[in-house]
């Protein structure tokens, strides 16, 4: 052909376009499709030159002449104020228990001072002896009235019983030989006798106030001025089966007048009589009274309500016997 390429060039060209393609497409299956990225063009703004900076000047080093260093003083460290806790509070102790009631109150009367009544020499006032006093006869306040006086005969002979009037009588315990003393103006009691119940207290039966017997009256205890301050109680057979011989306080002994007599009465217990200390004659007397009942418990006043004036108490007198309380917890003896 003219004007061209020969058959063989065209196919020579055929070819290479064929080993291109499948180049390509080999490429293609090892690294897949690439595509180039897509960038957006902008137009950047253009900032203006700034001043230059002026470079810093550098920091001097340290000399090597500076002195060692100084070591820190350590700071002190802060203590906290630590909050006191108060003690726990003590549990107040529980108060004793209050002793017991006293049972019996004790009065001692010393033997100078007081003599037994029964069988006691009795003088005139020029000292002549001329009896013994047997009895004593008191009125229902429990004052004594009339003494009786067995007055003494010719060897026996001729006694008899002849009552004075108590106020005839001066009393001396200390005496030795007659301690009673009718005066000069003594004269024997009336026969008649008045409208005053009277009691003979010699071998009389002492009661409590249910009937019941708490001992026979053997003696009773004189002073110097003529007034009573015991009897002596025999309570055999009464309270104790053993011989027990006591004293009580005249004081203590009631007189209450039933069917037309006296009867004299006191109030003392099994239990008392048995914690009250024998009557003995070469002793000191301990004469038993009934312990008072409690008084109430007052009630609660507040400091400043009281008076003044009441805190301070009257001095007590002094009494020339004294008084003891014995408490119920005693051993009878």
């Amino acid at each position: 052909m003219s004007g061209g390429f020969s058959r063989p060039a065209w196919r020579l060209l055929i070819l290479a376009a064929f080993a291109v393609l499948a180049l390509s497409g080999c490429s293609s299956l090892l690294w897949g499709p690439q595509q180039a990225p897509i960038v957006e063009a902008t137009v950047m703004p253009v900032e203006p030159a700034s001043a230059p900076v002026a470079a810093s000047e550098p920091e001097p080093a340290e000399t090597e002449t500076a002195g060692p260093e100084q070591p820190k003083k350590p700071k002190k460290p802060v203590v906290k104020p630590h909050k006191v806790e108060p003690p726990p509070p003590v549990a107040a102790p529980a108060p004793p228990p209050p002793p017991p009631p006293p049972l019996i109150v004790l009065r001692t009367i010393e033997r100078n001072d007081a003599h037994g009544l029964l069988d006691a020499p009795v003088q005139k006032s020029d000292g002549k002896v001329v009896g013994r006093a047997v009895d004593m006869l008191a009125d229902a306040a429990g004052k004594p009235r009339e003494i009786v006086v067995n007055l003494q005969g010719f060897l026996g002979v001729g006694d008899r019983k002849v009552n004075f009037p108590w106020s005839a009588m001066r009393f001396t315990p200390t005496a030795k030989a007659a301690p009673i003393t009718l005066t000069a103006a003594a004269v024997p009691a009336p026969a008649v006798k008045s409208n005053v119940v009277q009691l003979p207290l010699l071998d009389a039966t002492v009661e409590r106030s249910n009937g019941a017997k708490v001992g026979r009256v053997i003696d009773v205890l004189i002073d110097a001025n003529a007034q009573p301050q015991a009897v002596v109680l025999d309570v055999n057979g009464m309270v104790s089966t053993e011989r027990r011989t006591i004293a009580a306080n005249w004081s203590a002994l009631r007189f209450v007048t039933r069917d037309k007599e006296l009867h004299p009465l006191i109030d003392l217990s099994d239990a008392q009589i048995n914690a009250t200390p024998l009557y003995a004659s070469d002793k000191p007397i301990r004469a038993v009274s009934p312990a008072p009942p409690p008084a109430p418990a007052p009630a609660s006043v507040p400091a400043a309500s009281v008076p003044a004036a009441s805190a301070t108490a009257a001095p007590a007198t002094a009494a020339p016997a004294t008084a003891t309380a014995v408490s119920s917890a005693r051993v009878a003896r």
